[in-house]
Order: structure tokens, then C-alpha cells, then sequence
């Protein structure tokens, strides 16, 4: 039999649903709700606002041949979600969860994470790639490939989509599935069009061989077309439906906050936790370690957080002695109630105790002298497991607070400054050298947490003044370098927006050849410029 080839080409479909006539709205004080992005970046002003409600007024707007900023929750820390004068779209009104089944959720963009997690989770299903950040839009996450922290077992989201529905430039739509269109072998797609066939070329460069990437537009030979449009952060459609693949049913889970007094001795327990899962999916042993996630907070993230009172808050206690804190989620078969996990753990140093998970996982923490103040929040101990993960949280909120007061009361220039940096775990401790380094070389104050168990961290500059901003910005592009020189991405998870920064260190990872040819793929399904322009790379 011969070789089966997949269609390169796709054809568009007019727009579907009701048009409300949605108006756009210039009213000063609700403009002012949309001018500023998480980022704290500075200069925000907005044409308008418009609150669509189906494709049919996605559709509507972009064929008024305005420049047009599509937002979801503007969580972005990229400057992604600040408008440069465009009408701003915003995604909240489209928040309905549409399907779901065992296997996939069909969802509007505007539907926040937590209320896809929540609707999944009474059905006992799950969205593994969710970010911690549960406030962001469906949308969002899709158009940035976001990341949780649950990556190092399930991918990023770019592996859980399974079909979009795309709003082009020209008001025209793509129904796209994942496997229907792949990239020819001569490295583009065709797209029939009311106004004839346009061909999207495929970008050459070779993407950092690491599991998170939200660094451009996605390439490789023979790609899909559902691939292009995730992580293009609203540069080349609109995306108004995402069909997602779930799991069925969904792990019990345990957390477990671990203090350490040495760094080393974390990092060797977060090798030896990784491999032994590994080898544990490997192996399908239901006796075996599986750990999902592991989360850190350095020692200054953790100062900051006592500084704020955010451990008292959520009922966190650490020795004096804490350098560094991991949060571990380990997953159990479904249905593994507390007691159960409570056995595993009262007997985890008897005779036989390591031959359960839980079991094996207190014994190595014993090895490692950490057993002892572990803290942990069994299956079925929700409110717990809140308060783990709020108090992981409080890290990023802390600093975005502490951004706004220095805008607010010494320079309204100051903006966060904070690399989302990934390398190969095995480089992973070179890294964090590095970004310390970096940053006390230049008399700066810094936090660093994120996900461990990727290699993948974000290094915080607290900014006192605007000079710590710019020589914040410095280090970061010395960061960059130092990640790409290490086989890994200046870009991990949280895209490229509109900051200068990251925009150079996309630069520095695909070279000005690279930036061309994304360039041209925009050129292809926006030749006006219409969608997000400066998002990426400025016209």
C-alpha cells in the first residue's frame, strides 16, 4: 500500500452565529480598565473597547479594517495585553464551556481556567496543561502555548489541542483539526480564500529541542496547521471556539511543600523524583513515584512572602534555616482517598513501606534529611491543597506589588522585569548560578520560582528605581545568551508581547533571518497589519 498524504491546503468559510451588532465603546472610564496588562507596561491608550459575542462579531469588527488588540484576562507579563492605540477585542464575553465529554472540552476563549478546571473536576476529569495562574482565559493560553506546572508529565497546551476555530484578518474563518492539514514537504500551506489561494510559508529556523516553548511561531518540516496558530499571541487570527483534550478520570493527588536548608541537596531530590517517575510511566508501575509538577521558591521568594505575611496567611510554616522551598505533586491512582495516602505515610519507614508510592517517596525525602517538616496536603483535602497553591502565588503577586507601588510613587517608567528562561534539566543548576550572578553583579533585588521539574524559572528583578529596570533588562539579555548557548529557550511560557526585551531575545534565538520569515508568514494571513500589530516584532 502507499504512503497516505495529508492535504497542505484548507479552505475558509464565511462567519456563523448571531451578530449583535456589538458596539464599540470609548467611554474614558471603562478604556481606562484596558490600557495596562499585567506587565505594569507603560503608555497604554486604546481606540476603543468591543465586547463580541460570536464569530459573526469577531468577524465584524475585523472587516471595518481597523487595528484591532485581541485580550483575554490581560494576565500577559509581556506588555502583550496593552493596547498601542488598536480597538481593543475583548474575549469576556464569549465564556461558554460548549461540550465536554470523557475525552475533550469544547470551549469560547473568553471560559477562565479555573472555571474549566471546576466544571471538569465535578465530572472527576481534568485539563493537565493548565497554568497556575487560574484567572487566564482558555484563549490566552492557547495563543501564548502557556505552561503549568504540571509540564514535565503532560506537555505544554500546544499537545492538548485539538481543533480551533479561527477568525482570519479578512473576516473569513478556519475550521482547523489536528492531523487534517499538514505543512507540504516543500514548507508552506495553501489557503482558499473568497478572494483567491494564499500560500503561508513555513519558517526554516529550528526550535530549542526543550518541552516549553512560547518563543514565535511554531516550525518544523511537515507540521500541522493547528501548530501556526497556537503560541502566535493573536498576530495571525482570532481564535473563537478550541476544542481540548482531557483526561478521564482525573489522578488523585497529592502535594507535598518541602523546605530545604541547601540548594543541592533540593536539586538532587528534584533529579532523582524526575528520574524514578520516569521510569515509573515507563514501566506502568501502580507501586511507582509519579510525580507530576514540582514547583520552587528560592530564599528570597520565601523572605518576600514572610515579609508580606502571606505563610501565616495560608497556615505555612518553614525552619529559620529555609533556602529553598519545593512544592511536589504526586499523582495516585483515581479514587486513593486520604486515610489511604495517611497509611502509605505512617508506614513509608516500616518494613515493605517503599513499596507504595507514597511509601517510596517519604523514604527518599529521609534520605535526604527532609522528611522531617514536610508538609502535606492528602487526596480529598482541597482547602489544603488551596492553600499550597495560593501561597506558591502570592511569589508572582508579591512582585507585581511591588512593581505598581514603585510606578505609582518613584517612576512611572517602571515595569516588571523578569525572564522566563528554560534549559535542559541537566543545565538547569548552571542556570540558576548564572541568573544570580547576574543580577548581584549589578546590585540588584531578585526572586526566582517556577517549575523545577522543566528546568524552566523566573528570575525577578524588584525594581527600586528606573535604573534597576534597565539594568534588570541587561541581565536578562546576558541570560538569554546564556540559555541558548545551553541548548535551551530565552522564551518559555509567557510569549513575547510587545516588550523590547523579549522581542531582542527572540531575536537572539532565531537571528534576523528568523525574524524575516515570521514576517512573511504574517504577511501571508495579514497583509494590512490588522491583528495585534507590534506583538512579536514591530512592522
Amino acid at each position: 500500500m502507499g504512503s497516505v498524504t495529508r492535504p497542505c491546503r484548507i479552505a475558509t468559510r464565511s462567519p456563523r452565529g448571531p451578530l449583535t451588532a456589538a458596539a464599540i465603546e470609548t467611554d474614558p472610564s471603562i478604556l481606562q480598565s484596558f490600557v495596562e496588562d499585567a506587565a505594569h507596561f507603560p503608555g497604554g491608550h486604546a481606540a476603543g473597547v468591543v465586547f463580541p459575542r460570536s464569530e459573526a462579531d469577531v468577524a465584524a469588527v475585523l472587516r471595518a479594517r481597523r487595528p484591532v488588540l485581541v485580550v483575554g484576562a490581560q494576565s500577559s507579563v509581556t506588555g502583550g495585553a496593552t493596547p498601542r492605540g488598536e480597538i481593543v477585542m475583548s474575549t469576556a464575553k464569549m465564556a461558554s464551556i460548549l461540550e465536554t465529554t470523557d475525552t475533550f472540552a469544547r470551549v469560547q476563549p473568553g471560559v477562565p481556567v479555573v472555571t474549566l478546571k471546576q466544571a471538569l473536576a465535578a465530572g472527576g476529569r481534568y485539563y493537565p496543561p493548565a497554568p497556575t495562574y487560574d484567572g487566564a482565559f482558555v484563549g490566552g493560553t492557547i495563543a501564548t502555548n502557556a505552561s503549568g506546572a504540571a509540564t514535565f508529565k503532560y506537555g505544554s497546551t500546544r499537545a492538548w489541542v485539538r481543533a480551533l476555530t479561527v477568525v482570519l484578518a479578512s473576516g473569513e474563518v478556519l475550521d482547523i483539526a489536528r492531523g487534517d492539514v499538514r505543512a507540504h514537504d516543500d514548507g508552506y500551506f495553501e489557503i482558499a480564500s473568497s478572494a483567491g489561494v494564499v500560500r503561508v510559508p513555513v519558517p526554516s529556523y529550528r526550535m530549542p529541542d526543550v518541552p516549553k516553548r512560547s518563543a514565535g511561531y511554531h516550525a518544523e518540516p511537515g507540521m500541522d496547521l493547528i501548530d501556526l496558530f497556537v503560541g502566535s499571541e493573536g498576530t495571525l487570527g482570532v481564535i473563537v471556539e478550541a476544542t481540548l483534550g482531557i483526561v478521564t478520570p482525573a489522578p488523585a493527588t497529592c502535594l507535598a511543600l518541602v523546605p530545604f536548608a541547601s540548594e543541592a541537596v533540593a536539586l538532587a531530590v528534584v533529579a532523582d523524583l524526575r528520574e524514578r517517575s520516569k521510569r515509573t510511566w515507563r514501566d506502568r508501575d501502580p507501586r511507582g513515584l509519579d510525580v507530576s509538577a514540582i514547583e520552587m521558591l528560592d530564599g528570597p521568594s520565601l523572605r518576600m512572602l514572610h515579609e508580606d505575611g502571606a505563610d501565616a496567611k495560608h497556615g505555612v510554616s518553614m525552619p529559620p534555616d529555609t533556602g529553598i522551598a519545593l512544592l511536589i505533586q504526586l499523582e495516585l491512582p483515581a479514587g486513593t482517598t486520604g486515610e489511604a495516602a495517611y497509611e502509605q505515610i505512617a508506614g513509608a519507614l516500616e518494613p515493605g513501606g517503599e513499596a507504595t508510592p507514597l511509601g517510596g517517596f517519604c523514604r527518599l525525602l529521609d534520605g535526604a534529611g527532609a522528611l522531617d517538616h514536610v508538609d502535606v496536603a492528602v487526596p480529598g483535602d482541597r482547602a489544603r491543597a488551596q492553600q499550597f497553591f495560593d501561597f506558591r502565588e502570592s511569589a508572582p503577586e508579591a512582585v507585581k506589588h511591588r512593581v505598581g507601588l514603585a510606578k505609582e510613587r518613584v517612576d512611572s517608567g517602571i515595569q516588571k522585569t523578569a525572564a522566563d528562561m528554560i534549559v535542559p534539566f541537566e543545565r538547569f543548576g548552571e542556570m540558576l548560578r548564572v541568573y544570580r550572578e547576574g543580577y548581584e553583579r549589578r546590585d540588584l533585588k531578585y526572586a526566582i520560582w517556577g517549575h523545577v521539574s522543566d528546568g524552566n524559572v523566573h528570575p525577578n528583578v524588584i525594581p527600586r528605581t528606573l535604573a534597576d529596570v534597565q539594568a534588570g533588562q541587561a541581565a536578562i539579555l546576558e541570560f538569554g545568551r546564556e540559555a541558548i548557548a545551553r541548548g535551551g529557550s530565552p522564551l518559555s511560557e509567557h510569549g513575547v508581547g510587545r516588550s523590547g526585551v523579549k522581542q531582542a531575545l527572540l531575536r537572539a534565538l532565531y537571528g534576523d533571518r528568523g525574524i524575516a520569515e515570521m514576517r512573511a508568514v504574517k504577511a501571508a494571513l495579514d497583509p494590512e497589519w490588522m491583528l495585534s500589530p507590534g506583538v512579536l516584532f514591530p512592522r
